[in-house]
């Protein structure tokens, strides 16, 4: 699974009607909707769809036609971002409708194109699931852990200190906070 950290977007032309499609990280999507709607007054439709991890690992996805034929945008760019294996991520494919009727067969495939094609320009990155993990440690051993945690690349959430020393709260990948916890003997699991 992958997923995208950026606003991007890219443009296909089908007998003079135009898709925007614009892919993005799900927390971005009402921001993002909300402004090509404001930007694009004029367009005739906003095709919806997006894909993210709930807090039980669940994927919840969501997709929407407004106004095309039943099952022929919301559903094909659903798809494509199902295919691709997209989580945490949107896709709003804004049409501008250029006088030729398209069919249904060629709106599913000017809009799984349209998907793709924003898709293939995209930095995607792996998906890795993280869990929270919390230990303490003594003033003296503060310096070496926070070194060796960057060195793995161990996110910090939130660091508290009292008069025994600190508690970290990190965000880490399984296996790598195994392999941490038995280089660092020094600390006390939470």
């Amino acid at each position: 699974m992958h997923f995208v950290n950026q606003h991007i977007h890219k443009t296909l032309e089908v007998k003079q009607s135009k898709f925007i499609a614009h892919l993005m990280p799900y927390q971005a999507f009402d921001e993002v909707l909300k402004n090509l709607k404001e930007e694009h007054p004029k367009a005739r439709h906003f095709v919806v769809a997006w894909r993210y991890i709930n807090e039980f690992d669940q994927i919840v996805e969501h997709c929407s036609d407004d106004g095309e034929p039943k099952g022929t945008s919301g559903k094909p760019t659903l798809a494509v971002l199902a295919g691709g294996g997209l989580i945490n991520s949107a896709l709003i494919i804004v049409r501008y409708f250029g006088g030729t009727k398209l069919g249904t067969g060629g709106l599913v495939r000017a809009y799984s194109e349209a998907s793709n094609g924003v898709i293939e320009e995209a930095d995607l990155i792996p998906y890795v699931k993280l869990q929270e993990q919390t230990f303490s440690l003594k003033y003296t051993d503060i310096s070496l852990i926070e070194y060796k945690l960057e060195e793995d690349k161990i996110l910090i959430k939130n660091k508290d200190f009292d008069e025994k020393g600190a508690i970290f709260t990190v965000m880490v990948e399984k296996d790598v906070w195994n392999s941490f916890i038995q280089e660092n003997t020094r600390l006390l699991i939470l």
